[in-house]
């Protein structure tokens, strides 16, 4: 699209500094965003997976059209869309109350990893379209979903009780005051009462809160105790 940088394309000094500054470009840009949020892959780390990836292709490039290494050129890229994965597991974690946090950075990651692929073989179109797709989503569709998502109310209960009978009983009462259970996890007690336990990851918009969730669910029967965890 961009015909008049078709020299940049060239492996030549000036190209190869026109690719790089590119790619550190692109990275700071989506990095920096990261880094004002505190997240742990922040601005320098994003800078150096996506100069390190234009490195690559580049490297690869050199190889075949000036060592005349008949290999595959796409090779190269390849390991680093993979391997860019022990990274970005790196930063994700799930917290105490089993939230997954730190999907958003791995995505990122992976998306500046590629964005660098495109600096390094040149494809100077699909580097700038996709930092600036990725800062559109980073920034202002996170505002869009906190607006939306605003009066969703999130909870993680630990129940407590003796009967499976009261574990129905306890799905029908979130179905009652209008909460979705996203995740349920069923285990038992190692001690002699043998109670069962469950944990419910519950989802609640513009239905009842917390405190009420956790008070409708103690006064079901066969309940013995129920705490936000």
């Amino acid at each position: 699209m961009f015909d008049s940088l078709n020299f940049l394309r060239e492996l030549s000094l000036l190209g190869v500094s026109a690719r790089v500054l590119l790619a550190l470009i692109c990275g700071g840009m989506i990095g920096i965003e990261r880094a004002e949020k505190r997240r742990p892959a922040g601005f320098r780390t994003h800078i150096l997976i996506c100069l390190g990836a234009a490195i690559t292709s580049m490297t690869s490039e050199y190889l075949f059209l000036t060592m005349h290494y008949y290999l595959d050129v796409a090779r190269m890229g390849a390991g680093v869309v993979s391997g860019i994965g022990f990274i970005g597991a790196g930063t994700i974690m799930v917290t105490r109350r089993q939230r997954v946090k730190g999907l958003t950075t791995a995505a990122g990651l992976w998306v500046v990893a590629i964005v660098g692929l495109c600096c390094g073989f040149g494809f100077f179109e699909g580097a700038i379209y996709a930092t600036v797709l990725v800062l559109i989503a980073e920034v202002f569709f996170s505002k869009l979903e906190y607006r939306l998502l605003r009066d969703t109310k999130e909870v993680t209960v630990y129940a407590e009780y003796g009967k499976p009978s009261s574990l129905e009983d306890i799905v029908s009462k979130c179905h009652m005051l209008g909460v979705k259970i996203v995740d349920l996890e069923i285990t038992k007690k190692r001690d002699e009462s043998g109670h069962s336990c469950a944990v419910l990851a519950l989802l609640s918009r513009q239905g009842a809160g917390k405190e009420e969730i956790i008070q409708e669910l103690s006064g079901v029967e066969g309940v013995f105790s129920v705490v936000e965890t």
